[in-house]
């Protein structure tokens, strides 16, 4: 039976998928990919067919899927993880307990492996659609790329609460995610600040990692209900204001109420409310929405676009929980469509 190769771009779309060209195990990826793409060197050196705006785990995650499908992709990178303060991650797949920094160093060298990727490190501070409906990002230095797809992975920043001690053990023993740090964290009191009305939720959630939590209102009135809820639930909750948390390098102590009463404490959960990292989306006219902690970009569930055509949004600036797992596959999954919707576009 004769078998015919099909074009790069003859693509058949099924059930999400993409099935392109048969693939020669046997054939190197660095071969195939020069068989089939034209030189970069004729391309406009600035433009890309898919622009990823930040490098952590959703944007290297996106940047892969649109590597391997054979476009220019351009990775921009402000070098600022959410996840920075952390020395390890827990609970992603097969790396698990590892450094967030040697993760995502890891995925960085395996995405630059192919030859249509290029890795930009500066802060993007300008986004417009052009009117041959080109995207244009503009660095903090000057430098200007276009693309004809955009994907949004800006992360956002932590806004934590102004006591002193919390910004000084975040994300060593203050934490935010239980799921993420509770298995590792000292046996003892655990505390739970009070930043939201889902902070009552988070209390009654560590029961299943320690069953000795105290619930800090930090000058908030319970109501009757609300503390007869707490201690029907074996936690504790103290209402007094907090002056400071204490402790010895990575390691929270205690809290000191502004009565002078020290209540000691193993670890602090905080639900931090949080912010988009830069002004992009809204520079672009993307819809946003809130969510309990903070605005986050709207976009469509299964594809990650947001309501500005061509524009896709993915990991944490997109979504209202948030972890590595669900940031990698938001990524996956708006670089997949990205590419999708530049195949429709290209038949069009």
């Amino acid at each position: 039976m004769n078998l015919v190769r099909l074009a790069r771009r003859s693509f058949l779309v099924l059930s999400g998928a993409l099935l392109a060209s048969t693939f020669s195990p046997k054939q190197g990826a660095a071969e195939q990919t020069k068989k089939n793409l034209p030189s970069v060197s004729s391309m406009e050196p600035n433009f890309f067919d898919v622009i990823v705006v930040g490098g952590s785990f959703a944007g290297l995650s996106a940047a892969l899927q649109v590597a391997r499908a054979r476009q220019r992709v351009l990775v921009i990178d402000a070098g600022q993880p959410r996840n920075r303060f952390s020395t390890n991650a827990h609970g992603f797949l097969g790396r698990d307990g590892e450094s967030p920094a040697e993760i995502l160093r890891s995925g960085k060298a395996e995405l630059l492996r192919y030859p249509t990727v290029s890795f930009v490190e500066g802060k993007a501070v300008h986004a417009h659609r052009d009117s041959d409906k080109r995207f244009s990002i503009a660095l903090d230095s000057g430098e200007v790329y276009q693309g004809d797809r955009l994907i949004l992975a800006l992360g956002v920043v932590d806004r934590l609460p102004e006591i002193p001690g919390v910004a000084e053990h975040w994300g060593k023993t203050v934490a935010h995610c239980p799921y993420c740090h509770g298995y590792e964290l000292p046996a003892g009191r655990w505390g739970v600040l009070k930043t939201f009305e889902g902070s009552f939720h988070q209390a009654k959630l560590l029961l299943d990692w320690n069953d000795d939590v105290i619930f800090l209102t930090n000058g908030y009135s319970l109501s009757a209900e609300e503390r007869d809820a707490l201690t029907a639930s074996g936690i504790e909750s103290e209402e007094q204001p907090i002056a400071s948390f204490t402790g010895n390098n990575d390691k929270i102590s205690g809290a000191k109420l502004q009565n002078g009463r020290m209540i000691d404490l193993e670890a602090l959960f905080i639900a931090s409310q949080f912010s988009i990292g830069t002004s992009l989306a809204t520079q672009l006219g993307c819809e946003l929405t809130d969510s309990a902690l903070g605005i986050i970009i709207k976009t469509d569930s299964l594809k990650k676009e947001t309501s500005i055509p061509g524009v896709f949004a993915a990991g944490d600036c997109s979504r209202p929980a948030h972890n590595i797992s669900w940031a990698v596959a938001d990524g996956a999954a708006a670089g997949i469509f990205a590419h999708q919707s530049l195949v429709a576009a290209r038949a069009a």
